[in-house]
């Protein structure tokens, strides 16, 4: 089964805007962004749930037994900080019940990965009076995604939306991946074979022939055959050019997509 995360947009509905800031509401902020992540995060295979997708209400107690019902494998809720006076505090800083385990891991990489698109990592602190951190059974992260009364961090937050989004996304996956808790997600690459041999002694007399006109040309040895590669591609369409210059050349070619 997929790895599930529940996505908490902090606040929400008429009784509970959150911070709010010359007009700029907090709810608003981080369902947008947990919106954002959420995608990010499908797409790379994680079964994402949220406690809210549209601007209504719930209590974090509420909140806390949704991810229970839920039984998700951890639960990251998204807010905006606030300070009591205007553009004297700015950066990030996560929330986590206490300083250990998986959740201090990830706390520290989200961090980091944000601090990377230009705010000020405050650290990771311990709040074991949160609810949302006290009461869900699965480990849980508040992330303060910069201060709302802090225009340096309102610039930087709609700025750099995406690459925002995006640095949340990667720290949790990367927490994920280095405690092998889902495999790093194989990119393809593009192959163009010109040739597949039993005899090793025909497979290097071509590669011979293709090095003297400086083609990239390697041989694969790791099959029952020995198969002449010339090119390894990220992008198709660089693979294909070098198909037909190869066609043009007078060689029988086949394109190989594989995952590394």
């Amino acid at each position: 089964m997929a790895y599930s995360i529940m996505l908490d947009a902090g606040h929400g509905g008429a009784r509970d805007p959150g911070a709010v800031y010359e007009g700029r509401r907090e709810k608003d902020d981080n369902l947008k962004l947990v919106l954002a992540i959420g995608e990010i995060l499908s797409d790379r295979g994680i079964d994402v749930e949220y406690t809210r997708t549209t601007d209504v209400y719930e209590t974090p107690y509420e909140k806390a037994m949704k991810a229970n019902q839920a039984g998700v494998d951890f639960f990251v809720s998204i807010h905006r900080n606030s300070f009591p006076a205007d553009n004297e505090v700015e950066g990030v800083e996560s929330l986590i019940y206490d300083l250990s385990g998986l959740k201090y891991k990830m706390a520290q990489n989200i961090n980091e990965q944000l601090e990377g698109v230009g705010f000020v990592n405050l650290g990771v602190k311990a709040r074991p009076d949160l609810v949302v951190l006290k009461r869900t059974k699965m480990p849980a992260i508040l992330v303060e995604a910069g201060f709302l009364n802090s225009d340096t961090d309102n610039r930087l937050f709609d700025d750099n939306f995406e690459d925002i989004a995006q640095a949340i996304a990667d720290g949790i996956l990367d927490t994920l991946e280095s405690n092998g808790l889902i495999k790093e997600e194989k990119v393809p690459v593009y192959r163009v074979q010109v040739g597949l041999f039993r005899n090793q002694r025909y497979a290097n007399r071509l590669q011979n022939e293709l090095l003297e006109q400086e083609y990239p040309v390697y041989i694969d040895r790791s099959g029952p055959y020995y198969r002449v590669y010339v090119g390894e591609f990220d992008d198709l369409n660089d693979a294909v050019q070098m198909e037909r210059r190869l066609k043009r050349a007078g060689y029988q070619t086949l394109i190989v997509q594989e995952k590394i």
